[in-house]
């Protein structure tokens, strides 16, 4: 089963897949799909606030922050890692529940990032936001570290996400029953 969307003026089938026994997503992976992440990018600069950094969470939203950095002429953007890494310095974390992770996971963040962020506008991005999990560690990570978020923004808000007046958003993405259909 897919799920016709456009986005950024593009088409594309997501598969649906199940999370639990009655609620399936839609499985949007910007990936190796660099028509779409730089069209999405543009889209999502089209709207943003001003910022002086962009900050997102590993993996997924890795491409969309690089994209938005490149066509904006950003020198850097920010990543919160799923584990810390050897080169890291002064890390501090949080715990987040995303729903398309089976279990808790902890964002890194390096001291030295965190050192750029103070006092900073900083604009949160990810490709989908539905439960705002995520979301939520990303901004304690940059309160942490004494930022301003300035926005937060997505390309796709799945089920209560689309509801959120803080979020920026390109399109809503349904939730689905396990025959396909469209939930609620």
């Amino acid at each position: 089963m897919y799920y016709r969307m456009n986005v950024a003026g593009l088409e594309r089938d997501l598969p649906i897949c199940p999370v639990t026994e009655s609620l399936y997503i839609a499985g949007f992976v910007i990936f190796g799909d660099q028509e779409l992440t730089v069209a999405c990018a543009r889209e999502l600069l089209a709207r943003a606030p001003e910022y002086d950094y962009i900050i997102t969470a590993e993996a997924k939203g890795i491409p969309l922050a690089h994209e938005m950095a490149r066509q904006a002429g950003d020198k850097k953007y920010i990543l919160a890692r799923k584990g810390p890494k050897l080169y890291m310095r002064d890390i501090f974390s949080v715990s987040v529940n995303s729903i398309t992770t089976a279990k808790e996971q902890k964002l890194y963040l390096d001291g030295a990032d965190a050192a750029l962020m103070k006092g900073k506008r900083i604009l949160i991005v990810d490709d989908v936001i539905s439960t705002g999990e995520s979301l939520k560690a990303l901004e304690a990570l940059v309160e942490k570290a004494g930022g301003v978020i300035c926005g937060k923004m997505a390309i796709l808000a799945e089920g209560d996400a689309q509801v959120r007046p803080d979020l920026i958003y390109l399109e809503k993405l349904p939730l689905f029953n396990p025959d396909g259909t469209i939930l609620g």
